[in-house]
């Protein structure tokens, strides 16, 4: 019996964890629940779960949820504040770490997890785009296990020779990326696009900002970087490739000509349910994948002058050290603006390039150096909104 800690509990990656959870409740006990604000969604979760403790980085969403759990004659524990999901990643109980606390917000918490030697399984890929030689530094120090929940990265740790080394005889990856919604849109409508076009994914149910950074390809910028820290990989030994069906969530060319790859229906209770069993493999719930009725698998090169998202995300991965957190701290910034009206769909790509012409860049050489970093550059992306 494992204990289980999932951060971001009440979003759709955290949804699916406590899903394949629940399918295998002699393997899996839920020992902690941590979410940003959703008091009332949790409130639900350890109503069915009996976890030993919950957190709420808001302190006010926690103070309510605390009183709501007294007067129901509740037992479990309340904590409070930023610092309280930490505390549930660090628990002795726990075994495995759900990182899902989606954007920076997610980083000292998965941080924590990797420094206490857990099991971290890593959906929160901002915290590799910030600080990921931080990050695997820590997993090495603290005798952690890394295991990535994004179904591209999923899919190459399933296709890499872990018995051999981990990397022997790895050419490069091939990131697939379905696209999005506006994959065939023409391009001079694009600054009409609305919040709502960009937050209907044709494929993948997400949350808001993750859908819009789908459909700027900036998530798949997000994601190369994200490939470069997680298996130790020159920018050039990493290729994107559109591929609408999301069948095929990514590839691994080896030397010898070989081209493996993972397929699957597009669920993220695949990847979910492979890192809590891996090496074993459990049951997901995930509908088995028919090929007769895919019957065909498209592929294509991206445009990046229609996705310069992806080119930014790109650069920053070939630059390195601190500029790759001032990209995604001024991508929170201008996502958020496109979300509330004040931006149009073509700006959120214009405001993160301002930003990264204006970053001094440089190595990391703490946490405080990547915090500061995307303070500033949030600074200058609010700097030039609208």
């Amino acid at each position: 019996m494992k204990g289980l800690a999932i951060l971001g509990a009440t979003g759709s990656v955290g949804l699916s964890t406590l899903d394949v959870a629940a399918r295998h409740p002699d393997r899996f006990r839920v020992v902690a629940l941590g979410a940003q604000r959703s008091a009332a969604a949790l409130r639900e979760q350890a109503l069915r779960f009996r976890p030993d403790v919950v957190a709420l980085a808001d302190p006010g969403a926690a103070r309510e949820l605390a009183a709501d759990f007294a007067q129901a004659g509740i037992a479990t524990r309340v904590l409070a504040g930023s610092d309280a999901l930490s505390t549930l990643a660090t628990l002795p109980e726990v075994d495995f770490v759900m990182a899902a606390i989606v954007g920076a917000a997610g980083l000292p918490s998965t941080l924590a997890a990797a420094r206490a030697g857990k099991r971290v399984l890593l959906a929160n890929k901002e915290s590799l785009v910030m600080a990921g030689p931080l990050l695997m530094r820590a997993v090495a120090e603290g005798g952690a296990t890394l295991i990535p929940i994004d179904s591209e990265h999923n899919a190459i740790f399933q296709c890499l020779p872990h018995a051999a080394g981990g990397r022997a005889g790895v050419r490069r990856v091939v990131l697939t990326a379905s696209g999005g919604p506006f994959r065939n849109r023409p391009r001079e409508t694009f600054r009409d696009i609305t919040p709502e076009e960009a937050c209907a994914h044709p494929v993948w149910s997400m949350g808001r900002k993750i859908s819009v950074d789908s459909a700027t390809l900036m998530n798949k910028g997000l994601e190369f970087i994200e490939a470069c820290h997680l298996f130790g990989l020159d920018p050039v030994q990493v290729v994107v490739v559109l591929h609408p069906q999301s069948i095929v969530h990514s590839l691994v060319e080896y030397a010898d000509g070989s081209l493996l790859a993972q397929l699957g229906a597009p669920d993220m209770r695949t990847p979910i349910a492979c890192a809590l069993a891996w090496p074993e493999r459990i049951a997901s719930g995930v509908e088995f994948l028919d090929l007769v009725k895919v019957a065909r698998l498209d592929f294509g090169e991206p445009d990046l002058e229609r996705f310069p998202c992806l080119a930014l995300g790109q650069a920053a991965a070939r630059a390195g050290g601190l500029v790759p957190a001032a990209v995604n701290a001024a991508n929170e910034v201008a996502v958020a603006g496109f979300l509330a009206g004040r931006l149009n769909f073509t700006g959120i790509a214009e405001v993160i390039e301002s930003v990264m012409n204006k970053v001094t860049g440089g190595p990391i050489g703490s946490i405080d150096d990547v915090l500061r970093a995307d303070r500033e550059a949030r600074a200058r992306a609010l700097e030039a909104l609208p």
